[in-house]
């Protein structure tokens, strides 16, 4: 039997490196909901958890990153994610990761009570969950990063700065922008995610539009990578 060179097939282009992505992300399923930390299943699985402020489209960009129209709840009422989601990715008898959609924070509409008790289930995770391995946070890229967003930034900044966490930014609703305003949210934002670490291997940030499927490949392509290329 005569052995192959595998030296003369093409090198993976980056097309091929974000198809792989989209079509990893694509598998992504509901696996369970939990109202408390302690009642989230313990796994050995890298989890990648969503956040952001409650109007930010977190629910629509984890649809849009998943191609699937109705994963996570995106309601026309800001608010509305009260519990801690959690969905599995890869094959279905080996999974290879989770995703873990995170309570909103910051609509005033919610009452008090409820707010304080989906907080301090979302600080609690962030803090402590051990496999915690990435965060992506959620930024409206016409606000740039409210007082709310630099204290959850803050609060995670010990975990992305040691290195036990990754972190990307969205900069959802970028279709609302022109390039000028644009570009102006990027360098702004980067100038805000370089008071958090001096690692950029470790910090990623993005123009993202779910309207327009912009930065839609880029995103899978860096959770992709978190899981698969650590």
């Amino acid at each position: 039997m005569t052995e192959q060179n595998n030296s003369n097939l093409p090198a993976p282009t980056p097309r091929d490196a974000e198809k792989t992505a989209l079509a990893w992300t694509h598998t992504a399923r509901f696996l369970t909901t939990a109202s408390q930390l302690d009642q989230v299943p313990q796994t050995e699985l890298p989890e990648i958890a969503f956040v952001g402020r409650s109007n930010a489209g977190k629910s629509t960009a984890i649809n849009t990153l998943t191609q699937q129209k109705r994963l996570a709840f995106a309601s026309k009422t800001p608010g509305r994610t009260q519990h801690i989601n959690l969905f599995e990715l890869g094959p279905k008898l080996v999974p290879d990761a989770l995703f873990a959609d995170l309570p909103g924070y910051g609509y005033a509409a919610v009452a008090k009570g409820a707010k304080l008790r989906w907080q301090k289930v979302m600080a609690d995770y962030l803090e402590i969950r051990r496999g915690l391995s990435g965060v992506v946070l959620m930024v409206d890229s016409r606000l740039g990063f409210t007082d709310l967003d630099r204290r959850l930034l803050d609060f995670v900044s010990p975990r992305v700065g040691n290195g036990a966490v990754k972190l990307l930014v969205l900069l959802t609703k970028a279709d609302k922008l022109n390039r000028s305003e644009a570009n102006e949210a990027l360098a702004t934002a980067q100038a805000v995610l370089g008071e958090v670490t001096t690692d950029e291997a470790d910090v990623s940030i993005s123009l993202f539009s779910a309207l327009k499927k912009s930065g839609v490949g880029d995103a899978a392509c860096v959770l992709h990578d978190w899981v698969h290329n650590k």
